[in-house]
């Protein structure tokens, strides 16, 4: 304080101009001042930058552990992509196995179907030409008798008719006491 009060009176009273004296009172001045800056200040400075360090370790650590973090999600993430290349590998081949024996089993059900369609249609062809020999069998038959009959026609006069109609009867009647004697 001392130092601060002598300088205006060094400065109006000197009358050197330009001396060492001018330079002296303010350069004690600018180190009293500064000692008590660092006196007074030091310890809420050392403080501050204390702490500012400590934050910025925290901050330091809490990067780190989430970089530790990030890498360890990455290389988990590098796991499940490799994992998830090998199991689409694997459901593409299971894909392709059940592909290939989906078509097979329809490819037989569909032989299978075309046999029996085989089958059934040679059935039905066999069964077909017996009822068309049959109808024809029947229809050879009613023309045999309609031309059998048209020949009688043509052929019996009326004696033949009288002759077979007499011969009917003689044998209804022999019948008729032949079968009554039996069941008496």
């Amino acid at each position: 304080m001392l130092a601060l009060r002598a300088a205006p009176a060094a400065a109006s009273g000197g009358g050197e101009a330009g001396g060492i004296g001018s330079l002296v009172w303010p350069t004690i001045n600018l180190l009293i001042l500064i000692a008590a800056l660092v006196y007074f200040a030091r310890k809420p400075v050392q403080s501050f930058f204390a702490d500012r360090r400590r934050a910025i370790q925290d901050e330091l650590r809490a990067a780190a552990d989430l970089l530790a973090q990030a890498e360890a999600r990455h290389a988990e993430c590098q796991s499940q992509l490799e994992s998830l290349e090998a199991e689409l590998d694997r459901l593409r081949a299971a894909s392709q196995q059940m592909a290939r024996s989906d078509h097979d089993r329809i490819v037989a059900e569909a032989e299978a179907a075309a046999e029996r369609i085989r089958v059934d249609a040679r059935t039905a062809v066999e069964q077909e030409l017996r009822r068309a020999h049959e109808e024809l069998r029947e229809e050879a038959a009613a023309l045999a008798v309609e031309l059998a009959g048209e020949r009688l026609r043509e052929q019996v006069t009326e004696q033949d008719r009288g002759r077979l109609v007499d011969e009917f009867i003689e044998r209804i009647e022999q019948d008729g006491s032949g079968s009554d004697a039996g069941r008496a």
